[in-house]
């Protein structure tokens, strides 16, 4: 007795009735998701610098194998240049690593704080936050908005010389207002400007990572969230080890 093989129609019907098929994920343009991703990261490559802290470029060797197309590359760079995550391990002997920290350290509800009215070499006081943040509540991730990368990012060294800062006290009134991670969209901390600073003047990395948030620099597009509302946030990272910082994606969910 032969079978012949089931139409499509029979299929789609068998599939749809098994609670275990496989369905396709949902397109995030569709109308029914209407869900729009908004990439908050700088963009580096060859050449890009870190802070004038380290002084080392961004190097990067490529191999190549035929008859056809095939490449391998190779990285050299300071793990901290351009949108990066900072972890305890950055200012704490043996603190914590990117191994160490689950993803939801650094993802979840966040609020923009809009200081884009600064300029450049300000340095952001608690008086800027009162005035411009939206009430934070425990665990909250704090985006401070400065436009500075979206300004002057690829413009070195102005970019970190410049650049609107963090004081101290700053920092301390976002921890105490519950902020379990604090993002910049510029060069944060001051005393890195300079290649003699010493571990003690690390203030603001101090502040934020010794008590356990985590510390993210250089973001960018921060014009693009909305103001006063908590938005779905995500930083992912390489889980490498003994790394006290590491490469990072920034990005947002927003409804369209």
């Amino acid at each position: 007795m032969t079978h012949s093989p089931p139409s499509r129609a029979q299929v789609a019907r068998a599939s749809s009735a098994s609670p275990d098929a496989v369905r396709p994920a949902p397109d995030p343009h569709t109308e029914e998701t209407r869900v729009r991703i908004v990439d908050l990261t700088l963009p580096f490559g060859p050449g890009t610098p870190s802070p004038p802290s380290a002084g080392i470029d961004v190097k990067m060797e490529s191999f190549h194998k035929g008859p056809g197309f095939w490449q391998a590359s190779k990285v050299e760079m300071l793990l901290h240049t351009g949108s990066h995550v900072d972890f305890a391990r950055h200012c704490v002997r043996n603190g914590e690593t990117a191994a160490d920290v689950a993803l939801d350290r650094a993802s979840g509800e966040a609020l923009v704080i809009d200081l884009s009215h600064v300029g450049p070499d300000h340095g952001i006081s608690p008086q800027d936050l009162e005035l411009a943040a939206p009430p934070l509540r425990e665990g909250d991730i704090a985006l401070i908005r400065t436009d500075w990368s979206d300004q002057a990012w690829g413009d070195f060294p102005r970019y970190f010389l410049e650049s609107p800062y963090c004081e101290p006290d700053a920092a301390q009134w976002l921890l105490d207002r519950g902020a379990k991670a604090v993002g910049f969209d510029c060069f944060s901390e001051v005393a890195a400007r300079r290649p003699d600073f010493t571990s003690e003047e690390f203030i603001i990395h101090k502040i934020v990572l010794e008590p356990g948030a985590i510390l993210m620099q250089h973001l960018t597009n921060l014009s693009a969230l909305p103001q006063g509302v908590r938005v779905p946030f995500y930083c992912t990272w390489p889980k490498m080890a003994e790394a006290e910082g590491a490469p990072a994606r920034f990005f947002a969910l927003l409804d369209h």
